[in-house]
């Protein structure tokens, strides 16, 4: 494992265990403690060195995150990976202030003459473990917020995307020293000691089943835990909408980075007389995309072999159990290939494998309905989702389907874009995760939010000291208790 910027040189240039974790937060620790309350200045000095870094290793980026795919479209990675950092950036320079600003609070009259106020004080060194699909923005993003609310962060990179862990280790080193934010490379047992150090805040993007492991491994420290998680994020097309509209609106979320993304759609509920008007639409729509007999070089590769595999084994699993599979593209699906086009699943069943674990990858299956109620039952009986996505027109039903099912965030008549969301909070409920980090809320996610009570020369506080059953006591309780 890597821990790889030095203090002198901002470069890699050490070789650290699982051992020396520890030693590295106390470095952290050590260092916060010297300056626990930055100043607004600072923090948007370190906001604008890190833009600057950002654009300025573009291209690098790109060509890593190409190599660790083996085939990533560049544009993939300027719009979900660079953009949402360096809009993040740009809208917390705006905010920043107002944020930072303490609150003044009603003390109300038994307190008078008293003064409250609400001060965000950062919490001091904030763990964030990244996935792979994603590298640039789950990790410079929640960077971005803990750096604003004035904290110190030890960033765990996915084993996965070595080339681009190199290149963000650089980035990262051009303007943070190692005590300011540190990097930190490994395999599972790394991850698992990492998530054992007693952070004053620890931020986890991954499944559900590492999620939970996570939050046991926090709880010994009773360190708070931000979990991005994930699973089967549905979308409902109702049956007002036209089937042509609802593939355009939800094609691009399942196709960015070849569905390996979180929020991408999970499963289609559509209805039953409109199903093979759906694999047709979806047919001809991806084809217009990303070409008709070959994939075109515009869709991302399966990350990695095992990855691959696991969808293969899920397709073969569907279709002994009784589904039909449609390629997108007019070719038969090569499986030895991790360039993989999105395979339309139709007549499945709940025991497949394909309807009961998140798929993150280029596999849609497709559930008929003839009741939009049923729909609504099917998600409440499961999970709740990290996402939803709604197609209809109707006011009425895109207000029952909101009232009557829980998700982490909605979109209606889109996919993925509400993550885009610089002004709004994005993370779980249930299963799919627990907190946020986007905009405001993941200033105070990342801020100890303290009630500062302040008094002058006047004590009123004696008032109700013993001996108890003076008139202004009674008094006071009879004011008050009413």
């Amino acid at each position: 494992m890597s821990v790889a910027i030095s203090v002198e040189s901002n470069e890699i240039s050490q070789k650290q265990t699982a051992v020396s974790l520890p030693s590295l937060l106390c470095q952290q620790q050590a260092a916060y403690q010297q300056n626990p309350l930055t100043s607004y200045e600072q923090r948007v000095k370190q906001l604008r060195q890190l833009k600057a870094a950002l654009l300025k290793h573009q291209q690098p980026l790109i060509d890593a995150l190409n190599q660790d795919y083996g085939q990533r479209p560049a544009h993939d990675t300027l719009v979900a990976d660079i953009l949402p950092c360096v809009m993040n950036i740009n809208y917390t320079l705006k905010k920043l202030k107002k944020w930072m600003k303490p609150q003044r609070r009603h003390a109300g009259l038994l307190l008078a003459p008293a003064s409250v106020s609400v001060e965000y004080q950062p919490l001091g060194v904030i763990g964030i473990m990244v996935p792979w699909n994603f590298p640039v923005m789950l990790s410079v993003g929640p960077l971005i917020t803990a750096i604003a609310a004035g904290n110190h962060a030890m960033i765990k990179l996915s084993e996965f995307t070595p080339h681009t862990n190199k290149v963000l280790t650089t980035l990262l080193g051009e303007v943070f020293t190692v005590d300011q934010v540190a990097v930190v490379e490994g395999e599972a047992d790394i991850a698992a000691k990492f998530s054992q150090l007693a952070f004053d805040h620890l931020i986890f993007t991954g499944s559900t089943a590492v999620g939970k492991h996570v939050m046991r491994a926090a709880a010994d420290n009773l360190t708070p835990v931000t979990l991005e998680l994930g699973g089967k994020s549905p979308v409902i097309i109702a049956p007002d909408m036209p089937i042509a509209t609802a593939v355009e609106r939800l094609i691009f979320g399942k196709s960015l980075n070849a569905g390996q993304i979180c929020v991408a759609p999970d499963y289609i509920f559509c209805p039953e007389n409109k199903v093979e008007e759906f694999v047709t639409q979806y047919k001809q729509q991806f084809q217009k995309m990303y070409g008709k007999k070959t994939l075109s070089n515009d869709f991302a590769n399966v990350i990695n072999a095992a990855q691959h595999q696991r969808l293969i084994s899920w397709l073969e699993d569907a279709q002994q159990k009784g589904a039909n599979i449609t390629s997108a593209i007019d070719a038969p699906l090569d499986k030895e290939s991790r360039h993989m086009p999105t395979q339309l699943v139709t007549d499945v069943s709940e025991d497949m494998l394909i309807m009961q674990q998140e798929i993150f990858g280029p596999i849609l299956p497709i559930v008929s309905y003839t009741s939009l109620d049923s729909c609504v039952e099917y998600i409440n009986d499961k999970p709740r989702p990290l996402a939803l996505y709604i197609m209809s027109f109707d006011h009425l039903t895109q207000q029952h389907i909101l009232a009557h099912t829980h998700s982490g965030g909605v979109c209606i008549n889109d996919s993925v874009f509400h993550v885009a969301a610089d002004d709004a909070p994005f993370g779980g409920i249930g299963e799919s995760g627990m907190g946020h980090y986007h905009g405001h809320e993941g200033f105070l996610t990342f801020s100890k939010a303290k009630t500062v009570l302040k008094r002058g020369k006047l004590n009123t506080g004696k008032l109700v000291h013993p001996p108890y059953g003076g008139w202004i006591q009674r008094l006071m309780l009879k004011i008050f208790m009413r």
